[in-house]
């Protein structure tokens, strides 16, 4: 493992960003290399198949490590882009796409081409657990979070380097994007979650994701130091400082206010304040009220 551990990344992402998932780390698996320590076959320990974006979810929210391969996967368009099964001419022509996604085979085609891919065989699983309990060396960070926290990731990410972050988008296989093209470019990702990973990984309609390869994790943190001594932080820091404009019919009551200090003179409290000797002299009859007739007070005393 490199000098920084996931658990210490993790420690920095939760306290700047603050993601409402748990962050994850994701390795690929080469064919012979040994599963780490308490992760969930699917197959054999669930009795399920999944979509590699369900399992991001179920890394993220129930917090459970995982170690998926081809028979542990139920997504065809899947297997295809991680390299668990062939590229088949049937997908490549843009049949899967055609008619959903695409008016046209020949459109779906340029659609799959698109599609970042592994080659067949190059890797045997995927592994999948929350970054501050991964018990191996992530190829990849991934981060679910709102859109003002993946801002916070992308200027944290651009911090030492400048310029921007170029990500690119199809609305189908996110998991190819946020694992393949974070690996094969070795360049930070902003990932638009797809319909998929909205169906089957059931990510909300508020979330967007944000990949960062692991060898540039360091200076992802050195971006979040520095951006947060900076002042660009999260949660946003709303500006307050200001005079707040209010109805015609509010701000009446102000005018009306206003009136009646003016009509009581100057020093004189108006209203209920007023003294109440001033309160009784103003108003004839009233101090003779006060008692009843034959002299005598209130209760009977003489």
């Amino acid at each position: 493992m490199s000098a920084i551990t996931p658990a210490a990344v993790n420690e920095e992402i939760e306290r700047f960003v603050r993601p409402q998932t748990f962050p994850l780390g994701i390795r690929m698996a080469a064919p012979g290399e040994p599963l780490p320590e308490k992760v969930r076959r699917p197959a054999q320990d669930m009795g399920i198949r999944v979509a590699i974006c369900q399992t991001f979810s179920i890394a993220r929210r129930y917090g459970w490590g995982l170690a998926v391969g081809r028979d542990d996967l139920s997504c065809p368009l899947a297997k295809t882009a991680f390299g668990f099964e062939q590229e088949l001419p049937y997908y490549a022509e843009g049949n899967l796409a055609c008619g959903m996604y695409t008016e046209s085979a020949a459109a779906g085609a340029r659609t799959e081409a698109e599609v970042p891919k592994f080659e067949f065989g190059a890797y045997e699983r995927i592994l999948i657990a929350p970054l501050g309990r991964a018990s191996f060396e992530p190829h990849v960070v991934l981060v679910y979070a709102n859109s003002a926290q993946v801002m916070r990731l992308v200027a944290a990410a651009l911090y030492r380097t400048g310029g921007r972050i170029h990500s690119s988008f199809s609305a189908r296989l996110d998991c190819a994007d946020a694992v393949i093209e974070t690996m094969r470019s070795q360049r930070p990702q902003v990932i638009l979650p797809c319909y998929g990973d909205r169906i089957y990984g059931q990510t909300e309609d508020h979330e967007m994701a944000f990949t960062v390869p692991w060898g540039q994790a360091e200076e992802l943190l050195a971006g979040l130091r520095g951006t947060q001594q900076g002042g660009v932080r999260y949660p946003i820091p709303s500006w307050l400082r200001y005079t707040g404009e209010f109805p015609e019919k509010y701000r009446r009551l102000d005018t009306l206010w206003e009136e009646g200090r003016r009509d009581a003179g100057p020093g004189r409290p108006e209203g209920p304040d007023r003294p109440e000797g001033e309160a009784a002299a103003s108003e004839p009859g009233k101090e003779r009220s006060a008692r009843p007739a034959g002299g005598r007070r209130a209760g009977g005393d003489p």
